[in-house]
């Protein structure tokens, strides 16, 4: 029971956001894939005790200080997210294709040796440029019928349990009741009890209706890193990065119900809502690698919270509704568009790794990460409601990922396996994903040239709408592939 009451709370937050402010935000701008390099790819990331590749800045900058050479990469990549809703039987399923840079950046390196032979420092390394550490291209088709309930039934629940009166809902079209309940009102799809104005109610009188929503999102976060390194006599290498990720994320969502029954004046509504968010935030990782011997390497690193000051949403929200029968003035439509934006600050969790890498001479290796998170302490400051939410929906995660290279002559052949645990507390929801890649390699003198297919699901439940004994919830299936080619010249 307290399990389903969490679920409950964690998902009326998407119905009556204030601000548009959820912990379902925290957690999209937390939980994190991060991409880069096609070779970095190719073993799913589990590059942490590897080295040499400059995605490692975003995840263990100790790799920097595997390079001997200076080095640019440049990665051109293709996304593809899709998503298959299944509600009430019926079968929804859209798709989102962008093309997108997952890498680009420069590792500059120093020889020490010459100074001083006994200088047990042999290079020192500067790395700059920018990695991708989420993709939100996707799209999402759910329809269906539903002969229990509608959303209406959900704003008049909230209204009622929450004792408003209509002039707190008439007059507020730019904070609480801006995102729902106030052009609810103005569209006739809220009205007071005519017995009994203190109460509220909702012109469907007899449940079943068509509901359509289609969600279209797009976006990513990236992140600039500014890295320093160095190499110990061949034996320990770390680094440090300031990275100052940022994020451009935008959705168009819509929303309809079309009545079945005649004995619903009401025929049909629509709800439309655009949301814009953009925020830059940084943080600071630190790592190491040791290699106590020639064919073993443990690393680890930790990476500080990331602070974004200046996050700033974005929200247009448009109601239309249609009866069968006019008003006084002839009127069977009405709408109602409300905008407003909201500045606020964000946090996002501590992250601590572990990894272990076997090299096997010339031929190949074998490498293994352990990356520890606990979404539960990510952050939106100034919103206690929220923080609240997140405190009780979400959890510590433990990731782990695994790859593998072997090479031959020119070419190298990559394999590689990730498993991101669930950041929803048991009972909540799940939503763990599974992660495989390949990839192939060339290697030439001075240049090299890498391509990887990563493929990468999770399956999760999707709350149209719950509170109270209201709601309506279908199962989601959610892939994304990435096609990724990485172009590199050491110099």
């Amino acid at each position: 029971m307290k399990q389903k009451l969490i679920a409950t709370a964690l998902f009326i937050i998407a119905i009556f956001p204030l601000n548009a402010q959820t912990a379902m935000d925290a957690l999209r701008y937390s939980r994190l894939e991060t991409g880069g390099t096609a070779r970095f790819m190719a073993l799913n990331g589990a590059f942490g005790a590897l080295g040499a590749d400059f995605s490692t800045l975003s995840t263990n900058p100790a790799g920097i200080g595997l390079y001997k050479t200076s080095e640019f990469t440049i990665t051109p990549s293709v996304y593809a997210g899709g998503t298959e809703s299944v509600f009430n039987g019926t079968t929804g399923e859209e798709a989102r294709v962008n093309f997108n840079l997952g890498n680009a950046g420069m590792i500059f390196t120093k020889d020490m040796t010459g100074r001083n032979d006994k200088n047990g420092w042999k290079y020192a390394q500067f790395g700059v440029g920018l990695n991708r550490l989420n993709d939100f291209n996707n799209r999402v088709n759910l329809r269906g019928f539903n002969p229990e309930s509608s959303i209406l039934d959900v704003y008049t629940q909230y209204a009622n349990d929450h004792h408003l009166t209509y002039p707190e809902i008439e007059e507020d079209r730019f904070y609480e009741y801006a995102y729902d309940l106030n052009p609810a009102w103005w569209t006739y799809l809220l009205d007071t009890d005519p017995d009994d104005t203190t109460q509220f109610t909702n012109p469907v009188l007899v449940p079943g209706s068509n509901t359509n929503l289609n969600i279209n999102r797009w976006g990513s976060m990236n992140e600039w890193v500014f890295t320093f390194g160095g190499n110990y006599n061949d034996v320990l290498y770390i680094g440090a990065s300031l990275g100052i990720p940022y994020i451009r994320y935008f959705e168009e969502y819509s929303y309809s119900e079309s009545l079945e029954s005649d004995d619903n004046d009401l025929r049909r509504f629509h709800i439309d809502r655009e949301l814009e968010t953009k925020g830059t935030g940084f943080n600071v990782k630190f790592g190491l690698i040791a290699r106590p011997l020639n064919w073993l390497r443990i690393g680890g690193a930790i990476h500080s919270p990331t602070y974004y000051s200046n996050m700033k949403d974005r929200n247009i929200v448009r109601f239309e509704s249609r009866f069968a029968t006019p008003d006084q003035d002839g009127n069977t439509s009405y709408s109602r568009s409300n905008s407003w934006s909201y500045d606020y600050e964000m946090t996002t969790p501590f992250r601590a790794m572990g990894s272990i890498a076997f090299v096997i001479g010339p031929y190949g290796l074998l490498s293994g990460e352990y990356e520890y998170v606990d979404y539960s302490m990510a952050k939106m400051h100034n919103l206690p409601w929220v923080n609240d939410d997140i405190r009780q929906g979400y959890t510590a995660t433990h990731n782990f990922k695994a790859g593998t290279e072997w090479r031959y002559n020119i070419f190298s052949f990559r394999a590689g396996y990730a498993y991101y645990d669930s950041p929803y507390q048991e009972g909540v929801n799940d939503a763990a994903i599974n992660s495989f890649s390949g990839g192939l390699g060339l290697r030439f003198p001075g240049y090299f040239i890498d391509f990887t297919y990563v493929h990468s699901s999770h399956s999760e439940d999707y709350y149209l709408y719950a509170y109270g004994p209201y709601e309506a919830r279908a199962q989601q299936d959610v892939r994304k592939q990435r096609f990724m080619l990485t172009l590199g010249t050491k110099f």
